[in-house]
């Protein structure tokens, strides 16, 4: 599968360093210099110095080639452009974008990002659920 990620953070590193056992051809674009040198010194996968909110990069760099569009940048905007960059000019098949405030999950769907993640939801829930199973649990004893 032919994976494009935006964003080379920790959250890009470590999705990067998950994939790749799987023989995906990986293409990263990151704007911080000092983790491209970094994510290419450490894990062999194609690295792109840039903004990947610029449609001429993405194409210069392939993304109408890619299977999945993932955007991993600390700023939801960024990852929300790349995205929909990625579904309209690309063509790409699935999009997936990380989300740092919730409140932006809906809008992040109605524009036609196909997968939002946003950790912050992720752990609430998993609270929400401890705290309702434990409620049961004292309830049953």
């Amino acid at each position: 599968m032919n994976v494009f990620i935006i964003g080379a953070g920790k959250v890009g590193y470590y999705l990067v360093k998950t994939l790749l056992p799987n023989k995906h051809k990986i293409t990263v674009i990151e704007k911080n210099q000092e983790y491209c040198s970094k994510l290419a010194s450490d894990l062999e996968v194609a690295v792109v110095h840039g903004d990947g909110t610029d449609i001429n990069l993405l194409s210069e760099a392939g993304a109408q080639h890619a299977d999945v569009f993932i955007a991993v940048t600390g700023q939801d905007q960024d990852n929300l452009i790349a995205c929909q960059l990625a579904k309209r000019n690309f063509h790409v098949r699935r999009t997936i974008a990380r989300v740092n405030n919730p409140k932006n999950i809906a809008v992040f769907e109605k524009l036609g990002v196909d997968i939002s993640v946003s950790s912050t939801s992720i752990i609430a829930e998993m609270i929400e659920k401890e705290i309702d199973f434990s409620a049961v649990k004292r309830w049953q004893n």
